[in-house]
């Protein structure tokens, strides 16, 4: 049978699943790891993320004779600066370098807030690729210099792929210098980059092709080093989680979070959004349509932590979570350990109230868990207060979506049933329905044949209380900010007590 490749480049590894074009059954995966990288420098050699393409590739077997298409989807945000031959000229700086926030205040004080919001979707913060940039025409100017081209991660691995320098709308509409409601790249936005012009910086841009277009075909070299038939088409590509949006068959009105190392929520919209708070990011998605989207920098990586200073790895952390009842005993956990991106305070970090001598162990762990659901369902608020239907169905992915604890606890802050897709990899299932367009099904047929979306749904407990918990979280996330921005670091950021940096006008 045909099969098509999916491929997931992650901060944490890269991820292969091949699947039948018909059915969308899964035929085999590969996955291996990439070198950790920790906030607030956070930085990986792009190199090292083609050679785990290659590795999981290789795991996939004698199958990968029979891919037909191949697409791949990568981490967003990413900053991949290369020379004229194509070589990365310093280690990519990730969505999660957060060395980039004074960069980003000074953008958005010299166009605006709302300028941004309606130039390019979104107001840049730390995360974004422009900031990076920014960072890196003031630290290291010799190498700004030299950037032939500038690439995103997926886009630097399809370049390995093709030899084609492309990107698609979904994964450009996180630069920063992208018009998601026009279609265009900005240079006047590029302008306040500084270094050069903005025509000259979008000189060294990918062409952004279409989402049901291909980026080129794999070259001789590129099959001789990962086994894929030479000449198959490989798409257009995507970030992550517009790929997971395609993955779940997310309708408008539908919503996702994610929680992975960072957390996200976003809903399928047909209109563009222009939050000029910041709070919502107005990305575009791989299947012609908009991606609102609000992303927290915290997420599993918080259980884990909690895990390690408690004593308990991550199953004994789910059940002593689900051991304590929901509000975790009065405990109430801020999770900015990695600092924040929503709300944009890069100084932050954790915090607990609300502790007492009755509160437990399990307790903590609760509070931990609820602490991150909390963010991520502020975050949908703040989707619907922009302007996104949010009335479809949750549903709950990432890895930390294979845990009970995070199940049950987002189950209960929702107060509605939540949806765990069987596709425990929804970026990877995600790229294998792009690739799928190239070898003979349509995108609005994927749904239904590969019966995507289809999974378990978590009822919440009678007494999950989900305004109690969620008002406790907000009180909580309020006196944090508040206290950050008495402090040197809090003042010198420009945070304030509604948890966001000010705006000019």
């Amino acid at each position: 049978m045909a099969l098509v490749a999916g491929v997931d480049s992650s901060t944490q590894s890269t991820k292969v699943e091949l699947r039948d074009i018909e059915s969308g059954e899964l035929a085999a995966v590969g996955r291996a790891g990439h070198q950790p990288a920790d906030p607030p420098r956070s930085e990986q050699d792009p190199r090292a993320w083609w050679q785990a393409l290659v590795e999981a590739l290789a795991q996939c077997g004698p199958r990968l004779r029979d891919v037909a298409a191949v697409s791949v989807a990568g981490q967003q945000h990413g900053l991949v600066v290369l020379d004229a031959g194509g070589e990365p000229l310093r280690p990519a700086k990730l969505w999660n370098d957060t060395t980039s926030a004074p960069q980003a205040a000074a953008l958005v004080e010299r166009y605006g807030a709302n300028a941004w919001a309606v130039a390019c979707g979104s107001v840049p913060v730390a995360s974004f690729t422009i900031t990076k940039l920014a960072w890196l025409v003031e630290h290291e100017p010799d190498v700004a210099s030299r950037i032939a081209r500038i690439a995103l991660p997926h886009d630097y691995l399809m370049m390995r792929l093709t030899g084609r320098h492309v990107t698609d709308r979904g994964d450009a509409s996180g630069t920063g210098w992208y018009d998601t409601a026009a279609g265009r790249y900005r240079t006047d936005l590029l302008d306040l980059v500084g270094g050069r012009s903005g025509a000259e910086w979008a000189e060294t841009l990918p062409e952004v092709r279409a989402f049901d277009a291909a980026a080129g075909a794999v070259t001789a070299s590129a099959a001789a080093a990962t086994g894929l038939p030479e000449g198959i088409p490989v798409g257009a590509g995507t970030g992550d989680n517009m790929a997971a949006a395609l993955g779940m068959g997310l309708q408008p009105g539908d919503i996702a979070v994610s929680l992975g190392t960072s957390g996200t929520a976003y809903a399928v919209s047909s209109e563009p959004t222009h939050d000029p708070s910041g709070v919502v990011a107005g990305f575009c998605d791989a299947a012609g349509g908009f991606l609102p989207l609000v992303c927290t920098l915290n997420a599993t990586r918080v259980t884990d932590a909690v895990a390690r200073w408690i004593g308990l790895d991550r199953e004994e952390l789910a059940a002593a979570a689900l051991s304590s009842p929901p509000g975790a005993g009065g405990a109430v956990m801020v999770p900015y350990l990695d600092g924040e991106r929503t709300p944009n305070l890069p100084e932050a970090t954790g915090s607990l109230y609300g502790l007492d001598f009755s509160t437990s162990r399990a307790d903590l762990a609760r509070a931990a868990h609820e602490g991150v659901v909390c963010a991520l369902l502020d975050g949908i608020d703040a989707l619907a207060a922009a302007g996104a239907s949010v009335g479809g169905r949750l549903h709950l992915v990432g890895g930390g979506a294979r845990s009970p604890a995070y199940r049950r606890v987002a189950a209960d802050c929702w107060g509605a049933p939540v949806r765990v897709p069987d596709a425990e990899e929804a970026v990877a299932a995600g790229a294998c329905v792009q690739a799928a367009q190239h070898a003979g099904l349509r995108l609005d047929e994927a749904a239904g044949a590969w019966g995507l979306g289809a999974g378990d749904d978590v009822e919440p407990a009678p007494d999950a209380a989900p305004s109690a918990v969620r008002l406790a979280y907000q009180q909580a996330a309020a006196a944090a900010a508040r206290l950050l921005a008495s402090t040197p670091a809090g003042t010198a950021t420009g945070a304030t007590t509604d948890g966001r940096s000010p705006r000019p006008g």
